[in-house]
């Protein structure tokens, strides 16, 4: 019984891995391939090579780098206030329980 299924069988393999080489080796894989390799770069040297890829300037792409950085430090300051704003609003209900039970 499985005999009879062993040509089917390989014959559906060499057509998928025929198929897949030709899919990968137009645009799709091209694509694929990009995708694979920004995986082995840090996030600002991949940054770097795709605007250095569509012609920006690198003094730009530190400027935006800079930007980048001075936002994130802002958020971050924006969530420890936001934090103890969380904590201060708590303290206050705890204690309006607390004090409304006695």
């Amino acid at each position: 019984m499985s005999a009879d299924w062993a040509p089917a069988i390989t014959m559906s393999i060499i057509a998928l891995s025929v198929s897949a080489a030709f899919v990968l080796r137009g645009p799709v894989g091209r694509a694929l391939a990009q995708w694979i390799s920004g995986w082995s770069h840090n996030e600002a040297k991949w940054m770097e090579l795709k605007a250095a890829k569509q012609g920006v300037p690198l003094g730009e792409v530190e400027q935006l780098r800079a930007e980048v950085e001075d936002l994130q430090r802002h958020l971050a300051e924006v969530n420890e206030r936001l934090d103890f704003a969380e904590r201060i609003l708590a303290k206050g209900r705890g204690a309006d329980r607390i004090g409304s039970g006695t």
